[in-house]
């Protein structure tokens, strides 16, 4: 039997007066999953367990059939793996954003979490600049794409409390600065590195362009190395994962699974959609299961953008499920997941813990359990709730 799931990152949100009082799920033109959830089982999963933070590192563990109470660490550490920087056992890695921050009366503001969205050939170019400037035995600075990025602390510490920088754009940041026990020495960085990337030739073109600078990195997500079971030891299955971005290459990558890079992965709107569907069904050849993740709904919910987010869903839908679902058929036996990972609600611009709507489809026109449409008020209607953890399971069962 072939395996899929495809997720799209954040796609579930709540019901908007703008939208006739529906969610965005309910109100873009999704044939493909509708398809799927009158002909197939859906309901609601809880991804992210009470006391853990509703971030894409736990959700998308849950997904991928793992309970996150037994193995998360946190963000960070899973990204580290992706892109090969090896952690020993005492080592710390953070999530470096290059941010825009924003001077307003007494106060500094998180302007944009992304700055502006940077390319990732500028982002190396300061990523880079920063290792040369402050990097040393303790520090070490990598870049990654687009605005995200690593700074790994040699036996660091790791009992301090981060914020993400997505959850206070537009706030003030002096409140949500790292604070416990070493987070005088992250908020150091992140003073040192105001200064060196206040005069850099990158930032002076930006300004030039119109564009924001990225005047400051914001450091979350920290954690030390988690210990995965392989997936083909935990399911006995063969797998590949499509992404553009680290923390779900680096979920992958602890798993045993095979890392397929998309060209024109962007993780925004502007992403290959089409590629990704089409390299998973390329994945398939050789291998039982493939996970297929598109950030773009999430990063248009971030930004508070609901046109975004709108042509996001359709674009997954038509681009993304459309392709998986037709080019499967000639594999006879398969099942189908397709998800978000949790809720980002673009009101809130941030993520919530609320379950999100799943689909499981196993071919054919019949088996569905009384769905009319893909969203999450048909998915609650039909009573089946389940944990996260547990729908990998069930699609193989």
């Amino acid at each position: 039997m072939k395996v899929v799931i495809l997720l799209g990152d954040g796609m579930s949100d709540i019901a908007y007066s703008e939208l006739g009082n529906k969610s965005p799920l309910q109100h873009a033109a999704t044939p493909n999953m509708d398809f799927m959830a009158m002909h197939g089982q859906i309901g609601l999963a809880h991804t992210v367990p009470e006391g853990l933070p509703p971030g894409s590192d736990v959700a998308n563990l849950s997904v991928f059939g793992y309970d996150p109470r037994s193995c998360y660490t946190g963000r960070s550490p899973l990204e580290a793996v992706s892109m090969g920087v090896t952690l020993a056992p005492d080592d710390v890695a953070f999530r470096m954003n290059l941010v825009t921050l924003k001077p307003q009366g007494c106060s500094i503001y998180m302007q944009d979490f992304s700055a502006d969205h940077i390319s990732t050939a500028e982002a190396r170019s300061l990523v880079e600049t920063l290792q040369k400037e402050l990097g040393n035995s303790e520090f070490e600075f990598y870049p990654g794409v687009g605005y995200r990025h690593l700074m790994v602390w040699r036996g660091g510490k790791d009992g301090m409390r981060t914020t993400p920088p997505h959850d206070i754009t537009g706030k003030a940041v002096l409140s949500s600065l790292p604070t416990g026990d070493g987070a005088d020495s992250l908020n150091n960085i992140m003073n040192h590195a105001q200064m060196v990337l206040h005069s850099h030739p990158v930032n002076a073109r930006r300004k030039d362009e119109g564009k924001l600078p990225a005047n400051s990195v914001w450091l979350w997500g920290h954690g030390k190395t988690p210990q995965i079971e392989t997936f083909r030891k935990k399911f006995g299955l063969s797998g590949a994962v499509i992404s553009a971005v680290d923390l779900i290459k680096g979920i992958g990558v602890c798993a045993g699974l095979d890392v397929i890079n998309v060209e024109g992965a962007t993780g925004y709107i502007d992403t290959n959609y089409l590629g990704k569907g089409q390299a998973a069904l390329a994945a398939l050849e050789h291998h039982d299961f493939v996970y297929v993740h598109v950030e773009a709904p999430d990063e248009a919910s971030h930004a508070g953008n609901m046109q975004h987010k709108l042509q996001a869903i359709e674009d997954f839908d038509r681009l993304v499920v459309g392709t998986v679902l037709e080019g499967i058929k000639k594999f006879g036996d398969y099942a189908v997941l397709c998800m978000p990972d949790h809720p980002t609600p673009v009101k809130l611009m941030t993520h919530t813990s609320d379950p999100v709507p799943f689909i499981i489809y196993r071919g054919g026109e019949g088996g569905g359990n009384g769905a009319a449409s893909y969203d999450e008020f048909q998915a609650k209607d039909t009573g089946l709730i389940l944990e996260g953890h547990m729908l990998l399971p069930k699609l193989l069962s």
